[in-house]
């Protein structure tokens, strides 16, 4: 990129989510947090979906280019998931809604996990624990946490509950999970504030 994005935004509930929000307008400017190979790489360390020695090693063995195409593969897989929440979204899901998943399906065709015994937790009082631990085979791999959190996001989260922030500009996705169901914004810091500043506005504009 040009010129360093800001930290990006976890605002969703979801990491799913969060990817798709991967591009936004936050404020008054348009920023896409993965526009290049770098910046995928900056979003799935703030992200925490790759471990920090995995992405190192990635950067350091990758051919030139080859993380802008991997760059340019996940801008195309959030912009298919993208549409596809926002046309699904404040209603449960339809069977037929699987036959618009095939681009993720096939994307997790492609992982490889396995399980291995490690040391426990002293803390949990188990001497053993059974994890899942990610083959990554370079700089395609890269995409696989991002396929496996859409597909969690997808497969576990009630669609009635997707929502789009009520600001004007904004295009920031997030699952409600408040009690009442009652979230409007995607934070209350910025479009949740600019609402009641432009209410408060037009209250004086209404005595006037």
């Amino acid at each position: 990129m040009s010129q360093r994005a800001p930290p990006a935004i976890f605002i969703a509930d979801s990491v799913g989510l969060d990817f798709l929000n991967s591009v936004a307008r936050p404020v008054d400017t348009p920023v896409d947090w993965i526009a290049d190979g770098e910046g995928f790489l900056d979003w799935l360390a703030q992200a925490e979906l790759v471990p920090g020695e995995v992405l190192a090693r990635i950067r350091a063995q990758a051919r030139p280019g080859e993380l802008d195409e991997v760059a340019d593969e996940a801008r195309r897989l959030r912009e298919g998931l993208r549409k596809f929440v926002l046309d699904h979204k404040g209603r449960p899901l339809p069977p037929t809604a699987l036959r618009e998943l095939k681009p993720l399906n096939r994307l997790l065709e492609r992982d490889e996990m396995f399980s291995q015994l490690s040391s426990g937790s002293p803390d949990a009082g188990r001497g053993l624990e059974l994890v899942t631990i990610r083959r990554w085979r370079g700089a395609e791999s890269l995409l696989l946490p991002v396929g496996e959190a859409l597909a969690r996001f997808v497969s576990t989260e009630n669609f009635s509950d997707v929502k789009a922030c009520e600001g004007p500009t904004c295009t920031l996705l997030f699952a409600d999970h408040t009690r009442g169901k009652a979230r409007r914004w995607c934070s209350m810091a910025i479009c949740g504030n600019r609402a009641k500043q432009a209410a408060h506005r037009d209250r004086l504009r209404a005595l006037r």
